[in-house]
C-alpha cells in the first residue's frame, strides 16, 4: 500500500484545476509499502501472521468494543493495488515530495499524541465535542436531529 501527504494531493489538485486537466488521476507516494516496508516505517519488527488470523482476531476485538477499527478495513488494506502515478507525473508535473513510508509515521505518530479532526473518524479518543467553528452538526457521535 501507500501513503500520500495532504500537501501532495493539495498540489495535485492545484495542478488539475490550473490546467484544466480532465478525467482520473492516482495520486500516491513512493514507495510502496508492504508488510515488511510498514513495520520498518513504524520502527517495529513483523511478525508474520495469515491475514485471516488477524480479520478474526479484529472482529473479535471490534465485537466486543476493544477497537473502533470495522475488519473491512483490513480487507481493504491488504487488498489494495499498488496505483500508477504516470499520468499524474506527465501531464500535471507532479511528483510528490513526501514519501510514503514517512507519511505513515508521521501519522501513527499523530495518532498516538491524540492529535486529530473534528467528525467521528478522525477525533482523537478524548475528543472534541465541537468543530472548531462551533458547529454541533459536526460533533462526534450519533446525530439527535
Amino acid at each position: 500500500m501507500s501513503f500520500v501527504h495532504a500537501d501532495d494531493v493539495a498540489d495535485a489538485l492545484v495542478r488539475m484545476l490550473d490546467r484544466r486537466a480532465e478525467g482520473p488521476f492516482n495520486i500516491a507516494a513512493e514507495p510502496v509499502l508492504d508488510a515488511s516496508a510498514i513495520a520498518r516505517a513504524l520502527g517495529t519488527v513483523r511478525i508474520p501472521v495469515p491475514a485471516a488470523g488477524v480479520r478474526a482476531a479484529l472482529h473479535a476485538a471490534f465485537a466486543a468494543h476493544l477497537v473502533p477499527t470495522e475488519p473491512g478495513w483490513l480487507d481493504i488494506g491488504t487488498g489494495v493495488p499498488a496505483l500508477d502515478t504516470s499520468r499524474a507525473r506527465r501531464l500535471l508535473d507532479w511528483t510528490p515530495s513526501h514519501r510514503s513510508d514517512e507519511v505513515l509515521a508521521q501519522f501513527v505518530a499523530a495518532l498516538g499524541r491524540g492529535d486529530g479532526a473534528p467528525g467521528p473518524l478522525l477525533s482523537p479518543s478524548g475528543g472534541r465535542s465541537l468543530d472548531p467553528g462551533g458547529d454541533p452538526a459536526n460533533s462526534p457521535g450519533p446525530r439527535t436531529d
